[in-house]
């Protein structure tokens, strides 16, 4: 099997970002954004989806706020996943896992179909955390799903008022989804998981 790797940069008036990813690694990370607690969860991401993952933000305007970094981080590791995986061949497509914190259930799905979408119930979901809220997590999630192209369904049961809870169910959740719907089935042989015969 070909080595599913990729190295993205992107440069903004906002935001200069790389992110190097090897989707089939170890779960080995090296994150280091000004935004603490999404350095934890793309940890979490990378930990439980075992996806070899270095993220390095060497410009940032998080003096006005953190959204554009959040969101651009989350461009990145879209464009990233989607560089690495090429034309699809012979991947599952599709990936769904839960995780749960204590009462906390986070639970996603997520089909590799090319299509960006999200759908994140509910949307708010705990007090803000160290600049971190709720509308945060959205648009991290709606920016990384529309650059790589899937269609992802996020649902937070019995949600905590710990904002950390809530993110934490989600980004393990995501990981191991995503480690499920990248996995190579070896019925494929090498085809597109589509019946259009492409995924673009």
């Amino acid at each position: 099997m070909n080595q599913r790797t990729a190295v993205v940069e992107r440069k903004s008036k906002e935001t200069e970002i790389t992110i190097e990813l090897n989707i089939d690694g170890r779960g080995t990370s090296r994150i280091q954004t000004p935004i603490g607690l999404l350095n934890h969860m793309l940890e979490l991401f990378a930990f439980h989806g075992l996806f070899d993952l270095t993220i390095d933000v060497q410009k940032a305007d998080t003096d006005i706020d953190i959204h554009h970094t959040n969101e651009d981080i989350g461009i990145v590791l879209g464009k990233a996943f989607k560089k690495a995986l090429g034309e699809m061949q012979g991947i599952r497509r599709f990936g769904w896992a839960g995780a749960p914190m204590e009462s906390t259930l986070g639970k996603c799905v997520i089909d590799l179909s090319g299509r960006g979408y999200l759908e994140l119930q509910p949307k708010a979901c705990g007090k803000e955390q160290e600049g971190y809220t709720p509308n945060s997590l959205e648009h991290f999630l709606e920016s990384f799903a529309h650059n790589l192209g899937a269609t992802l369904n996020v649902k937070i049961e019995n949600p905590s008022d710990d904002l950390h809870t809530n993110l934490e169910t989600v980004f393990k959740s995501l990981g191991l989804a995503l480690d499920q719907a990248t996995q190579i089935d070896p019925r494929r042989q090498g085809e597109v998981p589509s019946t259009k015969g492409i995924i673009d």
